[in-house]
Order: structure tokens, then C-alpha cells, then sequence
């Protein structure tokens, strides 16, 4: 078992101050732990472009069956995880729980959505289907034109960005030290455990196989400063594009994502063309709403699409927290729990066994 150090060695460096780095470092921290943070630009990463979807049922694919127990088991403990963050850190961050529409615009749409419905309702995840007059009762913004769809309940959204915020400062009152500087070598680091959770940057630290996957996206503002026109997070399909319309507090609503093989992070005309073709086929008033931003972030992808969390092999005292992909978000709770009871008891609840780096020990090249 760690115990708190005095004073020189820390107990945790905690490499990478986005939301599971933070959401670690507060953890460690609360249990009496002696953290620092190292970050050359905290919360610049893939979470400062993300929705912030908490969507363990929309985003169930077909052969993923053991990510999506951890994203169910993660997105059981975000409303406990939302109240604790909220009193720590003074304030809020967007946590929302209308529950998500999923939508077919054309009948094909609608075959593909229901082709993974059925999928998702035979794993036992509470998805509903709703006829379009059902849909148009809860949001009578969608468009005429949409043919059906099904409401996810306990698919949630939180705003990423204020939700790093809020975990910066729970971390810090807990007692973590925040290193505004970037890490080159993981032996540079004075600390009897190191835990990467450094996004894409993982790989050149430690060997995994963790690789960008670009994602661009929109944020639109509603007309006059009011709210969005539907409460509901949105995730539909529109001719075959695939779209997610996320409202935030405010009058924002997040628009995306393109899913590229590619690591630079430009913003082209044709994936805004694409995500707002498809987001105003949907909602037709967001056609009215102003362009408030387009940006583009690197997920930290992996082979299987699922993270990356546990003892390094053949580096004693580094464990990994990355390769969440575009899940990072709903994951937070969940990796933060564990890796802290890994920290601190040495043992690995059985919920990590799939995720392990061990199981890519071919893959890996010396870090």
C-alpha cells in the first residue's frame, strides 16, 4: 500500500492535465496523497474540443462488449462523481440529464439506426424506440422529415471545458500541485508512481500503441443570447452522415464530429459542410444560429478502440490512463477510481482486466 510521503519525493506525478489526468490527481490527492501534475498546457487537449456526451447506450458498437461494461459501469457513477466534483470544486459544469435522442432523417437512416438499436437493447441497455410523433412530443424542433428514432434515457452530457476547470480546482484544494511544463522522460520525474494520462502523448513516453484520431467539430450559438430550441443531446443519422447536436447551458449547441485518420488539426470546408448539412436537416432552426467556432483535436485512438489503463510492463511504479478515444469524458469517473485504488492498495479491480497495456505487448516499442 502507498502512504503519503514528507517532504522531496512526491507519491504521484500525474503526466497530463486533461479530465482523467485531473479527475487521478483529485482522487490520489483526497486519499491523503502527495500529487503533482505535469502539463505544459492543462486542458488544452482532445477534452477542449469534445461534446462532453455521457453516453454509454448511443455509443455501444457492435463487438465492444467489454467497453461498453466499462462505460456502463462508468456512467452508473457520474451522478454521485457530478455531486462530489460540484461541492469540491464551488461549482458547476453542465452536467445535464434530459437523456439523448437517436434519429433516422431518410428510411435507410432509419434501418441503420434500428440495426444497432436492436443490438444495444439485446446487451439489456435501456433504449426506447418512439414514432415520430413520439420524438416530435419531446423535441418539436426536429424536422418533419425525420422518420423515427429512440430516446436514451440515461445518456447524459456534461461541458468538457468547465468540467476541467472544476477538476483543476477540486485537485488543487485537495492538495495537488499543478507543473506547468512538458515531460520529455518519464525518469525526469521525482515520484514513487507515475501515472501517464497524457492523451496522444502517451505513446512517445511510454511505447503503447496510442495514435491521434482527428475529430473536427462546431459550436453554434443560439439568436439573442436565449437557449437552444431542444433539450435533448441529439445524435442522428441524415443521408448517411452521421451527427450529434449537444445543447449546452447558455445557448450553445456543439455540433459534431468527423472521425479521421490523420494528425493535423486543421479545419476544412467540407467537414463544415458536412456537419451542418446534416445538423440543419435535422433541426432546421440551426440554420439561423450563428457560427460561434470550428475546431479540430486528436483523440488518443488504440488498436481495439478501448483504453489503455494499468501497470506498464517492465516499468516498475508507471502505470497508463490513455487511449480513451472518444470516450474520455464518460470514462473519467471510472479511470479515476481505479487507477487511485491501484495507487494506493496495489490491486487491480477486476473491471481493468481487458483494458490492461499487457494485452499489447507486441505492439509496443521501446519507450
Amino acid at each position: 500500500m502507498l502512504t503519503a510521503t514528507g517532504q522531496g519525493t512526491a507519491d504521484v506525478a500525474v503526466v497530463g492535465a486533461g479530465p482523467v489526468g485531473l479527475a487521478v490527481a483529485w482522487r490520489c490527492a483526497a486519499r491523503g496523497l502527495r500529487v503533482v501534475v505535469h502539463d505544459p498546457a492543462p486542458g488544452s487537449g482532445a477534452s477542449h474540443v469534445a461534446a462532453g456526451m455521457l453516453s454509454p447506450v448511443a455509443e455501444a458498437y457492435f463487438g465492444e462488449h467489454e467497453l461498453t461494461g466499462l462505460l456502463a459501469a462508468s456512467a452508473a457513477r457520474w451522478p454521485g462523481f457530478a455531486a462530489e466534483l460540484a461541492e469540491a470544486a464551488g461549482t458547476g459544469f453542465g452536467y445535464r440529464t434530459e437523456g439523448t435522442l437517436v434519429v433516422g432523417l431518410t428510411s435507410d437512416d432509419l434501418a441503420e439506426a434500428r440495426r444497432l438499436w436492436s443490438y444495444q437493447r439485446g446487451l439489456g441497455l435501456p433504449i426506447t424506440p418512439l414514432r415520430p410523433s413520439e420524438l416530435r412530443d419531446r423535441e418539436p424542433a426536429l424536422a418533419p422529415r425525420v422518420r423515427g428514432g429512440a430516446v436514451a434515457p440515461g445518456d447524459h452530457q456534461v461541458d468538457p471545458r468547465r468540467l476541467v476547470a472544476a477538476l483543476r480546482v477540486a485537485a488543487e484544494r485537495a492538495g495537488a500541485t499543478l507543473v506547468a511544463g512538458p515531460v520529455r522522460e518519464l525518469s525526469d520525474l521525482d515520484a514513487r508512481v507515475t501515472v501517464v494520462a497524457a492523451g496522444c502523448g502517451a505513446a512517445a513516453l511510454t511505447g503503447l500503441p496510442v495514435r491521434p484520431v482527428k475529430g473536427q467539430i462546431l459550436r453554434l450559438r443560439a439568436p439573442g443570447g436565449g437557449p437552444p430550441g431542444f433539450g435533448h443531446v441529439i445524435r442522428g443519422y441524415a443521408d448517411g452522415e452521421s451527427v450529434y447536436l449537444v445543447p449546452r447551458d447558455g445557448g450553445e449547441v456543439v455540433v459534431g464530429a468527423t472521425v479521421e485518420e490523420r494528425a493535423d488539426t486543421g479545419v476544412t470546408a467540407g467537414a463544415v459542410l458536412r456537419l451542418l448539412r446534416a445538423a440543419v436537416d435535422l433541426v432546421p432552426e440551426l440554420a439561423e444560429y450563428d457560427l460561434a467556432e470550428a475546431s479540430a483535436g486528436l483523440r488518443p485512438g488504440t488498436p481495439d478502440n478501448a483504453p489503455i489503463i494499468g501497470p506498464l510492463p517492465g516499468r516498475p511504479g508507471v502505470l497508463a490512463a490513455t487511449g480513451h478515444h472518444r470516450h474520455g469524458i464518460v470514462l473519467t469517473p471510472v479511470t479515476a477510481d481505479l487507477v487511485a485504488e491501484l495507487v494506493v492498495t496495489g490491486e487491480a479491480d477486476p473491471l481493468l482486466a481487458p483494458f490492461t497495456p499487457e494485452r499489447f505487448a507486441g505492439h509496443r516499442r521501446h519507450g
